[in-house]
């Protein structure tokens, strides 16, 4: 096995279940200790699950079409897909196979197709969601897991900047419909705002957990959607006012990226100023579908 693929490998092994055989693999990364049980769940459960389809997916949930299309490429590549083909350890190994078979291959032809198949991976599978989905992590997580996505951003985007230029967005960037508020309900909207490759943020339990916290609302138990449903419900103003300013400041988030990931990035950043500009039209809509609590 080669080191470039047991890098890609190692890291997908991180955000799984810990396991004992993790301690060797983190040291080995220079990271803070092996992750501990109660770090991960935090991190990869309650907060930021490692699935490509939350991100990257219309419904901002596990599953549907982003799946499918991920599960396709592993198809293309001729492997059979894994139950969970979305998932960012499968992902990450997988690109480390492809890497691998690159190295090895000597045909100058199969060889080529080979390097194609990483490039189209990392473009469309990796790149539209995992700096992002790392960014957001090294604010949530505990210190090893801060750690371990802070080291996968600086592996990803140093292998992006090996992509020859990219100027075709992915494909589920680029099949998604505009942001569009002008008709929409109550409903419609905390599905956009939950749906991080629509409304341009991604917005966590922590997140909420602040954010009421700061505006001095009673914080419903329960899932990110009721929590906020019920959020809106007690004062619209003021957290259409917070969401807004939540929105400007990944659009400052996503321009940084765009000397990496140039044509995502500017997908990313633009949904985010559209949800920043469309917060006062929002309330003025929806006003009639918020009954105070």
């Amino acid at each position: 096995m080669s080191r470039r693929a047991e890098l890609w490998r190692a890291l997908g092994a991180l955000c799984e279940t810990p396991h004992p055989s993790h301690a060797p693999i983190a040291e080995a990364l220079g990271l803070q200790g092996p992750g501990e049980a109660a770090g991960y769940t935090e991190a990869f459960v309650f907060q930021l699950p490692p699935y490509a389809s939350i991100y990257v997916g219309a419904e901002g949930m596990l599953g549907g079409e982003a799946r499918g299309r991920v599960a396709g490429f592993w198809q293309a590549v001729g492997i059979t897909s894994p139950p969970e083909p979305d998932h960012l350890a499968a992902l990450l190994s997988l690109y480390g196979a492809l890497d691998e078979a690159e190295e090895h291959e000597r045909e100058p032809a199969r060889r080529v197709m080979r390097r194609e198949a990483k490039a189209a991976l990392l473009w469309e599978h990796l790149l539209p969601w995992v700096p992002i989905y790392a960014l957001k992590l090294q604010q949530v997580a505990p210190g090893h897991f801060a750690q371990w996505a802070r080291l996968l951003s600086d592996v990803v985007l140093a292998e992006a900047a090996c992509l020859e230029g990219q100027r075709k967005l992915p494909l589920h960037l680029r099949s998604l419909p505009p942001w569009e508020i002008s008709e929409a309900s109550l409903e419609e909207l905390v599905d956009a705002l939950l749906s991080p490759v629509r409304s341009g943020i991604l917005l966590t339990r922590h997140d909420l957990v602040r954010t009421a916290r700061d505006l001095g609302v009673a914080l419903r138990m329960g899932e990110r959607r009721f929590v906020l449903k019920a959020m809106l419900n007690q004062d619209p103003d003021a957290l259409l006012d917070r969401l807004g300013r939540e929105a400007r400041t990944w659009v400052v988030r996503h321009r940084a990226l765009e000397g990496d990931i140039g044509p995502i990035a500017r997908f990313w950043a633009g949904r985010a100023q559209a949800t920043a500009a469309s917060m006062t039209e929002t309330l003025a809509t929806l006003r009639h579908a918020m009954p105070r609590a």
